[in-house]
């Protein structure tokens, strides 16, 4: 009987079935002893075999090599495996007289033990010191454990690398920092002590992680008994060079090079693993060959960047089966890994090391909090390690604020995909804000402007006395927006190619481009998406310019670290054509878009040129839409079909049981005159042609009115499609300034203690934090008075004003790491004097939910997890909206749990009362 048809069989004997396809997807013979062939194979599961007496009779008995070597207690679906351990030991220790002789014991027991389930799988290697049960995501192959008992007999005692990790020689400190020497160090004693199977090393970007990493492997596969080590990178041409690192380290101890005595490769396919000792590869590429795919040498963005959106699923692979490897290094480990990609690396039965220079609480949560070893940026600068850097921000008008094209404008565009450009005059006006810039509307004169203001302020503010470009790397939006800005560089700087390059994976070579930028002395400027985000070594770097926003901190981490960089004097000098520069001794962040402020067809059918077509489908949604709306509606979705992809065509096609063409036929049908009065003749006489007419139209936009997915996914192509470029809106210098500006902070902070004391009659929220001095305040009230500085002349921002109080008034305010509209309130309770330390919101919120908490607990309350997970997130909540409703529980993530009734539910009928009461004591 197959495993997964299994459901009708009593749960003990259904574990079997499914222990029985495991083991022999592993390679191993499952027989009964009635059949018993030990030469069938290498390995052999006996089932049901009486062991001596008072022993019982063991599930399976294990040969290798026509030896026993180990047993197998099957336990129904579901049983604590922990909890039988007790009887596969009685197992391993009660082998029959006449099975010993054929046997290997180690210490009068059978060495290798195994508890099973079906759905778990628990193992002790009796050739470990302190031997314990561990859970493994299957059984090992006979092969495997083969190779164990050679270890053994070749190392009694110490044989596997658990055990020959306690015993590590002194690690030779010659080529190392102090921060790499504790890492490798405290590792190794994380390894030794085995309290924790993860290790988490913490290490500021450009401290020389991967040459820890690297020497580690090294010390590991030496002396460590370790065989084969798994490098994950962040992206595949990150592989390329860890790959040159292994290869060109130079051993300590006897001067070869590690590519001469252990081979290194990039991971390609199953096959090539048996001669590898170390495999370097990016996750996805794991999980292909875990599928069976073998994968491609060359870089594969839609590959290597792929994040899928729900954590994937592993299948055994005996091509890749889980003890392949001793340790897993994650380097950068601060990414999705260990989220969707979880499951690969709980695959594994290694040690996993993560490597990070900025972990959030999903990474100590993987590693179980075991951090062995913490070095931060301002250490590796303090220690000569990085270079320092600075802020320089240019802001312009329609990057802060977007522009208006007005209908009947005619403008280029061009077709994301095809790159073809064609002049088309707007039938609509065009408003796009700053999020839209570079992705739905391009303006070359913004562009322009925030370069030229950089080259202006070049040898005045950012590097003042120097002559030539320093080393510059551009981010941009993506490959489209690097494309302009690159040509523009050029333009600006009145250069040739040899100065400036897009290094994206969509230019040509872009390897032998990243290549000349780290060694050319001509080419000063590149520019790049997220080729050189993270990982890329490019010393000589000294500028790192932003003209793309970054939303979470580990990312800006990773960008700006490509200039921390420290590079020796004379190889800085051989690619810096520049007198006055003969050291690098910081670099600077450019910052064009405010980055550094964070915490982090129309054919004639189309009769209503003003109307969009987001407008068009929301009406058609309502069933408010007229006759030439529906006309409209006909024309857009017409030209929108004709630019759509054959891939695009098919979704959109899935959501819906008539293919789009077929819905644009409809409304046109339904607009045809000669249509409709046929419509009405069959109707007879006496009909209204008028509802006749109507239910044409109902009929005709019931395939979109009736679906919602289909109508977003629309829009969502519309605007993929078509990139309006500007060249009509004129882009104005608004700032261009060094961040630590304290003349100008103290000039913020009194323009906004002017600006509440004037408006506080007039602006609801100021006037009930100023005559309540507390209270909650409601969010329309609080993003009325966010909308209203954000508008000229002031075009302040939360952050912006906060950022300058801390300036000022240091003392008095404590860091956001988090940037919140909420933040507001507490900004001007602080300006008028309500508080006397600025405070982020939400830690107020925290800290007053704390205190409730305590105080229900004294009161002899205590909430359940249940009741514990709908108040967490209604103070999330609150910390964001600075109050909460009963409306708000029918929104995500309330919705997962029932929304209002689940809250009732789990609450009781004094859910209601929670809600009011967390709303007077948190917002206070």
């Amino acid at each position: 009987m197959a495993a997964d048809d299994d459901s009708r069989l009593p749960a003990e004997a259904r574990a079997r079935v499914r222990i029985d396809a495991q083991l022999e997807a592993a390679g191993w013979i499952v027989q009964d002893g009635s059949a018993l062939n030990l030469f069938a194979g290498q390995g052999i599961a006996v089932r049901e075999v009486i062991m001596a007496a008072g022993h019982g009779r063991a599930d399976y008995l294990l040969y290798v090599d026509r030896r026993v070597v180990g047993v197998i207690e099957a336990k129904p679906v579901g049983t604590t495996l922990s909890g039988v351990e007790w009887q596969s030991a009685m197992y391993a220790t009660g082998l029959p007289e006449q099975h010993r002789k054929r046997a290997t014991l180690v210490e009068d027991r059978l060495p290798f033990v195994f508890e099973a389930s079906g759905t778990e799988t628990h193992f002790t290697n009796g050739l470990d010191p302190d031997p314990r049960a561990r859970k493994v995501f299957s059984f090992p192959k006979p092969a495997a454990l083969a190779r164990f008992l050679r270890a053994a007999d070749e190392s009694p005692g110490e044989s596997t690398w658990r055990a020959k990790v306690r015993a590590m020689p002194p690690l030779d400190e010659t080529l190392l920092r102090p921060a790499q020497v504790e890492a490798i160090n405290n590792t190794e004693q994380s390894l030794s002590q085995q309290r924790f199977d993860r290790s988490l090393v913490q290490m500021a970007t450009g401290a020389g992680k991967t040459f820890t990493a690297v020497t580690l492997a090294y010390r590991l596969l030496k002396h460590g008994g370790f065989s084969k080590v798994l490098f994950l990178v962040d992206r595949n041409n990150l592989a390329d060079q860890t790959l040159a690192e292994f290869q060109n380290y130079t051993t300590p101890d006897d001067g070869r090079r590690f590519a001469e005595i252990y081979n290194v490769d990039k991971l390609t396919g199953a096959g090539m693993l048996a001669s590898s000792n170390v495999v370097i590869s990016t996750i996805q590429r794991v999980h292909s060959v875990l599928r069976g795919k073998d994968v491609p040498d060359s870089d594969d963005p839609q590959l290597d960047e792929f994040v899928p959106d729900k954590p994937v699923t592993v299948q055994y692979s005996s091509d890749l089966p889980p003890e392949t490897f001793d340790l897993v290094i994650v380097d950068e480990a601060h990414r999705s890994i260990y989220g969707v990609w979880r499951g690969v690396l709980d695959y594994f039965d290694a040690h996993v090391v993560g490597l990070t220079a900025t972990p959030g609480k999903q990474t100590f949560a993987f590693f179980r909090q075991n951090l062995v070893s913490q070095y931060t940026y301002q250490e590796s600068v303090s220690d000569g390690v990085n270079v320092d850097f600075d802020i320089y921000r240019i802001k312009t008008q329609v990057t802060e604020q977007g522009g208006l094209l007005p209908a009947g404008m005619v403008v280029p565009k061009i077709d994301r995909r095809t790159r073809v450009q064609r002049i088309e005059a707007l039938d609509e006006d065009v408003e796009y804000t700053s999020p839209q810039l570079d992705r739905a509307v391009t303006n070359p004169n913004q562009i322009r402007l925030v370069l030229e203001t950089f080259r202006e302020k070049l040898f005045t503010e950012i590097f003042p006395g120097r002559s030539a470009v320093p080393k510059t790397l551009i981010f941009c939006k993506d490959d489209a927006h690097a494309e302009q800005v690159v040509t523009t560089v050029r333009e600006v700087f009145g250069k040739g190619n040899d100065f400036a390059a897009k290094i994206t994976y969509n230019a040509r070579d872009p390897k032998a481009a990243l290549q000349a930028f780290r060694t050319s002395a001509k080419l000063r400027v590149a520019v790049t998406v997220d080729m050189i985000a993270t990982g890329t070594d490019v010393k000589p770097l000294e500028c790192v310019f932003f003209m793309r926003d970054v939303k979470t901190a580990h990312y800006f981490e990773q960008m700006k670290g490509r200039g921390a960089r420290t590079i020796a004097a004379a190889d800085f000098q051989a690619v810096t054509p520049d007198a006055a520069a003969t050291t690098k001794t910081r670099f600077v962040i450019v910052d064009a878009v405010g980055v550094t402020e964070h915490d982090f067809v129309e054919p004639p059918l189309n009769r209503d040129r003003s109307a969009s077509l987001d407008k068009l489908l929301k009406k058609a949604a309502s069933l408010t839409i007229t006759e030439s709306e529906v006309a409209t509606l006909a024309s857009r979705l017409a030209a929108l079909e004709l630019q759509l992809s054959d891939g695009e065509r098919t979704e959109l096609n899935a959501l819906t049981d008539i293919p789009l063409k077929r819905v644009v036929r409809g409304l046109v049908d339904a607009v045809d005159p000669d249509m409709q009065a046929a419509a009405v003749e069959a109707a007879g006489t006496g009909s209204d042609p008028n509802a006749i007419v109507d239910d044409l139209i109902e009929r005709a936009i019931e395939p979109l009115a009736a679906n919602p997915e289909l109508r977003a996914r629309i829009l969502e192509m519309r605007r993929s499609h078509d990139q309006i470029i500007d060249e009509v809106t004129p882009d104005v210098l608004l700032d261009a300034h060094g961040v630590v500006d304290p003349d100008r902070a103290r000039s913020v902070v009194e323009s906004w203690t002017e600006y509440l004391n004037e408006h506080r009659d007039e602006i609801t929220a100021i006037q009930i934090l100023d005559e309540a001095k507390a209270g909650g305040v409601p969010f329309a009230a609080i993003k009325e008075l966010a909308d209203r500085i954000a508008r000229p002349p002031h075009n302040w921002t939360p952050d912006l004003i906060w950022a300058a109080y801390e300036q000022v008034d240091a003392g008095r305010v404590r860091h956001r790491d988090r940037s919140r509209l909420t933040d507001v309130v507490s900004l001007v309770r602080f300006t008028l004097g309500a508080i006397d330390e600025l405070v982020p919101y939400a830690e107020l919120v925290a800290s007053r939910y704390s205190g409730w908490l305590l105080a229900q607990e004294q009161a002899g309350t205590r909430f359940s997890d249940t009741q514990r997970w709908w108040l967490d997130r209604m103070v999330d909540v609150i910390s964001n909206s600075a109050g909460i409703t009963a409306d708000d529980l029918d929104e995500a993530p309330f919705t997962d749990r029932g929304g209002v009734d689940g809250a009732l539910r789990d609450l009781g009928d004094g859910a209601g009362e929670l809600l009011e009461e967390l709303n007077k004591e948190l917002t206070a």
